[in-house]
């Protein structure tokens, strides 16, 4: 892995805690040589997690949308920044420039960017791992949902194991190196088996 992509929340009115566990996600990132790859944006655990990674110097590439490219929103000390047109081609973009993904916490902007990544790799179109940081239990209740959709076999056990899950970034980035990906599980989601 040379990129890992992460996505959180933009939310400044949040507890300390996340904001912490941003800012210590993107120290990681920079200690291991890693570029950060996200959002662009300058508040909440966005702003957070930069200026973690750039003040241990780190590389940062921020992608954002047009309309939100402003000073207000827009992190002024990125590594590189792009600038697409559409929320579409911004998530295409930060796919295309990782090696992998994780979630921090966030609303609906991450969830639907890390389920749309889950997706992705369920069907086959990327095999790159995939994770949560768990920072203060903040995903307990996705996990137990997970789980419960796996026990009523809307998902198959390996697509859910692919998921991985810790509470510091360095024991997520160490289960990431070791990520296998379930190519058998993607032949049977696929009907590829049959």
């Amino acid at each position: 892995m040379k990129s890992i992509c992460v996505y959180c929340g933009s939310s400044d009115d949040v507890q300390n805690v996340y904001l912490d566990a941003s800012y210590q996600m993107g120290t990681a990132l920079a200690r291991r040589g890693l570029t950060l790859i996200y959002g662009g944006g300058r508040t909440g655990l966005m702003g957070m997690l930069a200026d973690g990674s750039l003040d241990a110097a780190g590389q940062v590439t921020g992608v954002i949308v047009k309309s939100m490219n402003t000073p207000r929103l827009a992190h002024p000390r990125l590594s590189k920044l792009e600038v697409t047109a559409t929320i579409h081609q911004r998530k295409s973009r930060m796919y295309q420039l990782a090696d992998a993904f994780i979630a921090l916490p966030g609303g609906y902007g991450t969830l639907d960017e890390l389920f749309e990544t889950l997706t992705w790799a369920q069907i086959g179109e990327h095999n790159k791992p995939m994770g949560l940081l768990n920072v203060n239990h903040y995903y307990d209740s996705l996990l137990s949902f997970l789980d419960h959709a796996e026990k009523e076999r809307f998902i198959f056990r390996e697509h859910r194991q692919s998921l991985l899950c810790a509470t510091t970034p360095d024991e997520l980035m160490d289960a990431m190196q070791g990520y296998q990906y379930p190519a058998d599980a993607i032949r049977r989601w696929m009907r590829q088996d049959s």
